[in-house]
């Protein structure tokens, strides 16, 4: 938590007086930041975004209800219910929850989207202590738990989990494939990249973290992309191609990016 807090301070030109505030007055100041909204919309297939101007967050949609992928703030939540309904969804179909990484900015409306929802929470076990430390107004709920490669399927739909350590221990990227105009996409959403702070030599609380990243970076060469998003928007330039796909909603799909998917993994390199 504490790389997390000296990583958002970074990100933000009021970072002198917000340094003065306790992690409880600057979560609060994220929160309302971070919660900058944005239309919602559909990427391809049956994937929807519908997170923040800076947080992303994702639905998949399938016959036997459907996937959200993080949660966000707690005051995310009614905004998101929003979105989801004003795509024609409906919020109370939401049947798995999933997470990119351990951070509050992620998930901490989990526990109140299971009871809205009854939703299944699942987390890749290495960020379960994460998870479990992130304090919602109601204890935060882990029905089951991930390990690296699982496969969660629900509708026709499979995502797989991968473990990519280094934002978090159990940071995790997702991929799965979409069908659009009869033509088949594979999509990942990367788990999370490296903080402002990040140390990479001499780094006594964790010593092995540049071989941790080196072995993240090589994995995510392997994953086949077309469709590149994340965990934050500024991953994948949302703000850029979302306004490319208000400007000319027939042209090209915007989403699909292989190409900047390998220029964001050679950017952390």
């Amino acid at each position: 938590m504490k790389r997390l807090v000296i990583a958002l301070v970074a990100l933000f030109p009021i970072a002198g007086a917000v340094q003065a505030q306790t992690l409880k007055d600057l979560l609060a100041t994220l929160t309302v930041a971070w919660n900058k909204p944005i239309e919602p919309f559909k990427i391809i297939g049956n994937l929807y975004y519908v997170g923040t101007a800076f947080c992303g967050s994702y639905l998949i949609t399938t016959p036997m209800g459907n996937i959200l992928i993080n949660t966000n703030f707690e005051e995310t939540v009614p905004f998101m219910k929003k979105n989801i309904e004003s795509l024609g969804f409906k919020f109370e179909d939401t049947k798995i929850i999933l997470a990119s990484h351990g951070h509050p900015d992620h998930q901490t409306g989990d526990a109140m989207v299971k009871q809205m929802t009854g939703a299944m929470t699942e987390f890749m076990a290495e960020d379960v202590p994460a998870i479990r430390n992130i304090k919602p107004r109601k204890e935060h709920p882990i029905d089951k738990v991930l390990h690296d490669g699982d496969a969660v399927t629900l509708g026709g739909t499979t995502l797989t989990a991968h473990l990519n350590p280094g934002h978090t221990l159990g940071c995790t990227t997702w991929t799965l494939p979409v069908t659009d105009a009869g033509r088949r996409y594979n999509v990942t959403i990367i788990c999370g990249g490296l903080q402002d702070n990040t140390r990479l030599v001499y780094n006594q609380a964790d010593p092995e973290i540049a071989q941790v990243w080196q072995s993240t970076i090589d994995k995510w060469k392997t994953y086949p992309t077309d469709v590149f998003l994340g965990a934050h928007t500024w991953f994948f330039n949302l703000t850029g191609k979302y306004k490319k796909m208000q400007a000319n909603p027939k042209e090209t799909n915007v989403w699909i990016d292989p190409n900047g998917y390998k220029k964001y993994i050679a950017g952390r390199r």
